[in-house]
């Protein structure tokens, strides 16, 4: 069993979100972290592989970004991962959903080529963009089934599938889905483990594939800013918080604040 689990290399959440000349996410920080919500991934392809009998299993970590990127899949190697793969080249950069979808695809496809991959896992989102649209993206790719918001990830190795528990507003959806196949999973399916001494010392000595455009095949021309279908035309700092308006009650102060909310249009 080979569980895929493609990770990302971000902005940390807590930092001040910057954008570039051109629009694009500043990734020329040193704040950019593992994206939280893989974290979430992770730990879910490591306890689906702990409870499999045998040992002819492995996760491997998978990003697509700059140089740097690498800490992405370094951090995934500490939490447990045997092997990371890092798809990096110039021709990237700018990449939309669509593009980065692709390279997704055909760096998973090399693997496949050489290990087969059974599972693909992803978080629910990455903290940047937030689109959550990647999941369902690389499923198209690779013509995968996909089940996507997973609250709970049961994995049948003699039957070949994975089976899902989704939990929306109102209902909640079990999904079935053959192997190989696709699941993000949310945040709430699990508390990812904490990398100790000894995995963190461990993690250095496992492998890490670089991969470029050339070695899976794709033209610098179908990827990047000049291939994206989409792309941020404006942006703003966000505005400062104005002070909040204070009312001393002398007797009035139900009248005054509900005069404030009528001036609010509030109601």
């Amino acid at each position: 069993m080979r569980i895929v689990v493609c990770v990302k290399h971000v902005p940390d959440i807590q930092s001040e979100r910057r954008l570039t000349e051109n629009n694009r996410v500043d990734r020329s920080t040193d704040d950019l972290v593992l994206n939280e919500l893989d974290e979430n991934a992770i730990e879910e392809a490591l306890t689906l592989i702990e409870e499999l009998p045998g040992s002819d299993h492995e996760v491997i970590a998978l990003t697509v970004g700059p140089e740097a990127a690498v800490d992405a899949v370094r951090k995934s190697l500490q939490l447990g991962a045997a092997r990371g793969v890092h798809v990096s080249d110039e021709a990237i950069a700018g990449s939309d959903v669509f593009a980065t979808a692709k390279v997704l695809a055909a760096a998973i496809n090399r693997i496949d080529a050489e290990t087969p991959v059974d599972l693909v896992l992803t978080g629910l989102a990455a903290l940047d963009g937030v689109t959550s649209l990647v999941p369902s993206a690389l499923a198209a790719e690779l013509n995968w089934p996909q089940a996507t918001l997973a609250s709970e990830v049961i994995l049948d190795d003699a039957a070949s599938v994975v089976r899902i528990k989704r939990e929306l507003d109102h209902v909640v959806e079990r999904v079935e889905a053959p192997l190989p196949a696709v699941v993000s999973v949310t945040d709430q399916i699990n508390e990812p483990r904490y990398p100790n001494f000894r995995a963190i010392l461990a993690a250095r000595k496992k492998p890490v594939e670089t991969l470029a455009l050339a070695d899976l095949g794709i033209a610098p021309e179908t990827v990047g800013e000049a291939a994206a279908r989409t792309r941020v035309l404006e942006a703003a700092a966000r505005p400062e918080r104005e002070r909040g308006t204070v009312i001393i009650d002398s007797g009035d102060g139900g009248k005054q604040l509900a005069q404030w909310l009528v001036d609010q249009n509030l109601v």
